[in-house]
């Protein structure tokens, strides 16, 4: 009798020791092993808007997903800007979307139409007393893209750098809605939808143009 009294006694903490076992895994585990580099294990937390880490540059060649290379020239580099070549494959909503942020960021002070005659200038009654340079047309009209990003990263003059407030894809996409219309738009860029026109509303001519039916001969083609 003393025998199987000490037989239930050993089973019956065998299956304690079973169940607090198993009882002390997954989620409800509260006894977990030594871990050998805790840094590496939970992420140190840090307060993001502490004057060390907000100063902080990005790891020394490495580039945001989804951001562009690097610039490399240097403010003084005007000459080799007129050289470099835009980097984004253009579509017409690209140039819609040049245009969208020239009229937010540069037309204020070089106008909607690119004549330098934007609101803080108007016609030399407003609060800025020197005319900002006309991009239609005249010396400025004969920027490549290269230049014109260039000038948006570092200024010129008195114009500042847009490079904090405006992306290099953005400013890409400013440059080429810019020469898209300089000089009426001789200088239409090569879209990968086709379309060559500049990012603006089509003349009453050719809007009628558009709106004619084809016949029927053209219509078959």
């Amino acid at each position: 009798m003393k025998r199987t009294s000490n037989i239930l006694i050993a089973a019956a903490l065998v299956s304690g020791a079973l169940v607090s076992v198993s009882c002390n895994r997954g989620e409800n585990n509260r006894k977990p092993g030594r871990i050998y580099m805790p840094d590496m294990y939970e992420s140190r937390a840090y307060e993001f808007y502490n004057e060390k880490v907000s100063s902080m540059k990005p790891v020394d060649g490495t580039v945001k997903r989804g951001e562009l290379l690097p610039y490399h020239l240097k403010a003084e580099d005007t000459a080799l800007a007129n050289g470099v070549k835009n980097p984004l494959i253009l579509a017409k909503a690209d140039l819609e979307e040049g245009k969208r942020l020239f009229n937010i960021y540069c037309g204020i002070c070089h106008g909607t139409k690119l004549d330098g005659n934007g609101p803080l200038y108007k016609d030399g009654t407003g609060p800025y007393v020197a005319a900002p340079a006309n991009l239609a047309s005249g010396a400025k009209a004969s920027y490549t893209e290269g230049r014109l990003f260039h000038v948006m990263t570092y200024g010129y003059n008195v114009m500042g750098s847009y490079a904090s407030q405006l992306d290099r894809t953005q400013r890409w996409k400013i440059a080429a809605y810019i020469r898209s219309v300089q000089n009426g738009g001789a200088n239409p860029p090569t879209l990968v939808d086709g379309d060559t026109k500049p990012a603006a509303a089509p003349a009453p001519a050719e809007a009628a143009t558009a709106a004619a039916p084809t016949s029927d001969s053209t219509a078959h083609k």
